[in-house]
């Protein structure tokens, strides 16, 4: 059948699977637009600003492990999803981005609202296509799922020209064929076998590629098999439960006292969908110091990118654990057990109870539904809610770890409450809050219910931290001097907002908030007090080793 280009792009989201787009119209896709309406069938989710658009297909990617979609126009809309795309592709994302642009005859003449999105986004994404032919475009677009979610995941930008989305083609519709992991090389997996039944102290480090190859139920048998203590990056929160035997916590700059001690202490780091970044490897030619270091990733680029490894694997993190089990011995390795006990007991002991921002994280924790998401933005409060916010199962955990987008939380929350269908947790900050605030209009509109820990400081935390520590204490441009009241913003676009002063009962106030959002089905912003002097704790410093944990600051 012969349909118009707009007309085929939607009956190929179709064929995707696509039920929720995210975004904003203007001029260069009131076809694609028009289509939809006409159409009917796919919820779109009409956000503020295209940034909160990209952010919502982020957060709708990340928990569903479907292909995230937004829509923008040419110009000023495509730019605005660069930040967003920007953030999956550092996250390892799959979203399909789908701008307009001008018309064929008007390209490349500076033409209204026309930008090379094209050229600008290469460097973030996986693949771009710019369609100038209508004949090209179905085979586009299934090409764009394809590649988003084939390998390591990430996001993939389609940009049409308006005469594309009017002129006519013949479509037939295709079955989508699912994208199988590449087979793995059990001679090399025989090693890494062999390896692992002669460590006398092994340690497992899950990045967020367990996370997307849906093989936690996998990382717990492995673990189990090998009587193994876990750590995860802040991309793997979610790998294995936090309350797990095994579980010693997050690993890096913030990680957990059990973590660093047991690297220290181990012979053997197996390292799984994890790429080392500065926050882990903050000293990349001392991490493995007197270990030997076994790496696994989909990714061939990261292979010895950061840190060195003494045994590699390019491959998908669950293929591999399917076939490494069997080959593994079963081990119980008391000696090593008992030690990262007694490092998990001194965790325990170090860990700063008595802070407001524990107290409010705790509670979240204990408070929010079974299946919740857990979203949050960028500084203390990302870290405070990595640390101490326990019940995150796979897939409920949306956080920039690569990027560290600042604004990335409430579009992102707007997502996975789509997405899973389930109340959404964001823990923000006032400094991260104002950047994409806007994005509470289309919560309330939409009826999304999410519970919004507005972790109050007046400050630009993370920065003030840092200057505290490395710029004696020069706060320059980190005070939020703002008149704004956050109970009556939430209040003005239809959401509800609490208050919860330095003196006022937490369990309370968020049993309340929580109860709200769940009942009304509305976002719900708690405006939680907390003292400018609370630090993210223990911490290490930017190139230094594990030994090197801070884990007490003195205040003046």
């Amino acid at each position: 059948m012969k349909l118009q280009g707009a007309d085929i792009l939607i009956k190929c989201l179709e064929e995707q699977g696509v039920d929720t787009i995210f975004g904003y119209p203007g001029g260069a896709v009131l076809d694609i637009y028009d289509a939809l309406y006409r159409n009917g069938k796919i919820k779109h989710v009409l956000t503020a600003h295209e940034q909160g658009a990209a952010h919502a297909a982020d957060g709708y990617a990340r928990t569903t492990g479907k292909v995230g979609v937004c829509f923008a126009t040419s110009g000023p809309g495509a730019t605005n999803l660069v930040t967003g795309i920007a953030t999956a592709y550092s996250d390892s994302v799959p979203l399909v981005a789908v701008t307009g642009n001008v018309g064929a005859g008007f390209l490349g003449r500076d033409s209204f609202q026309e930008v090379d999105i094209v050229g600008i986004t290469i460097p973030i994404t996986k693949h771009n296509f710019i369609v100038k032919d209508v004949s090209e475009l179905a085979d586009v677009i299934r090409a764009a799922f394809k590649i988003a979610m084939s390998g390591r995941k990430g996001p993939v930008l389609v940009d049409i020209l308006k005469n594309v989305q009017t002129d006519y083609c013949e479509y037939e519709p295709v079955v989508p064929e699912p994208c199988e992991p590449l087979p793995v090389a059990e001679e090399r997996l025989k090693t890494i076998a062999e390896t692992l039944n002669a460590s006398k102290k092994p340690v497992i480090m899950a990045g967020g590629g367990v996370i997307a190859a849906d093989a936690a139920p996998l990382l717990k048998e492995f673990a189990e098999k090998l009587d193994c203590p876990v750590s995860y990056t802040l991309m793997g929160k979610g790998a294995i439960p936090d309350d797990d035997p095994l579980c010693l916590g997050m690993i890096g700059m913030h990680g957990t006292v059990a973590s660093a001690k047991a690297l220290i202490a181990a012979d053997t780091v197996i390292a799984l969908g994890a790429r080392f970044s500065d926050r882990v490897a903050l000293d990349r030619d001392r991490f493995t110091n007197g270990k030997t270091l076994i790496h696994i990733d989909i990714d061939n680029a990261e292979i010895d990118k950061n840190v060195k490894s003494d045994i590699h694997l390019m491959a998908d993190v669950g293929e591999t654990l399917k076939t490494l089990i069997p080959m593994l011995e079963t081990k119980e390795r008391k000696d090593w057990r008992v030690k990262v006990e007694a490092f998990k007991k001194e965790n325990a002991a170090k860990k700063d109870v008595s802070t407001r921002a524990y107290a409010i994280i705790s509670a979240a924790s204990a408070l929010a539904p079974e299946g919740s998401t857990l979203v949050t933005d960028v500084g203390q409060h990302q870290m405070w809610a990595a640390q101490h916010y326990k019940s995150v199962l796979p897939r409920r955990f949306c956080s920039s770890g690569g990027l560290g987008t600042m604004g990335y939380g409430l579009g992102a929350a707007i997502g996975a409450a789509f997405g899973t269908g389930k109340l959404s947790v964001l823990i923000t900050g006032d400094g991260c809050f104002g950047m994409n605030m806007n994005e509470l209009m289309t919560a309330a509109s939409e009826n999304v219910p999410i519970v919004i820990l507005l972790m109050n400081n007046g400050v630009l935390g993370m920065v003030r931290q840092w200057q505290k520590i490395f710029y004696s204490r020069r706060f320059s441009q980190t005070t939020l001097s703002r008149r704004i009241d956050y109970v009556k913003y939430a209040e003005s676009v239809g959401a509800k907002g609490i208050l919860l002063g330095m003196e006022d009962d937490v369990q309370t106030t968020l049993s309340g908030a929580f109860a709200q959002a769940e009942a009304e089905h509305i976002p719900v912003l708690v405006d939680c007090r907390i003292s400018p002097d609370e630090n993210v704790l223990p911490m290490i410093k930017p190139g230094e080793t594990y030994d090197m944990q801070i884990e007490k600051m003195e205040e003046n």
